[in-house]
């Protein structure tokens, strides 16, 4: 079972292999590649840092701690209505995204992140809207 927080579950979609640091990178495409190969695997929702945060660098400020971020957490929970500490699989929160999100939510949910920009998110989103699952990452 992987432990993560609300907004990861969107930065999951738009993984493309970009990150923060290469011990990110490897993380993150860990992750991403048990989800499209198991999206039976259950997720735990924690309140801040997770299991992705981990591997964040640890140079500079650590924003895992932000209260944006937090509030970026709240949000997607929110709008998925999923709560912190429920234990679901990947597979149903696909069904979730799909009966509760669409691709110009990134614009508003996700307007302060660096990564909005390259667009990857609402390709994510409208993936997981026409059934295609998570993208590979090459």
């Amino acid at each position: 079972m992987y432990k993560l927080r609300g907004h990861h579950l969107f930065c999951l979609l738009g993984y493309r292999g970009m990150g923060y640091s290469q011990e990110y990178v490897e993380n993150m495409t860990r992750l991403h590649q048990t989800l499209r190969d198991n999206p039976k695997m259950m997720i735990q929702l924690v309140k801040g840092p997770d299991q992705l945060c981990e591997k964040y660098p640890n140079s500079g400020k650590y924003h895992c701690q932000d209260d944006h971020i937090y509030d970026r957490d709240a949000v997607i929970l929110g709008k998925l209505g999923l709560k912190i500490g429920q234990i679901l699989n990947w597979e149903d929160i696909e069904l979730l995204i799909r009966k509760y999100i669409v691709p110009s939510d990134i614009q508003i949910v996700c307007e302060s992140c660096s990564w909005r920009s390259y667009g990857v998110c609402e390709e994510g989103i409208q993936d997981i809207l026409d059934g295609k699952g998570l993208r590979a990452v090459k």
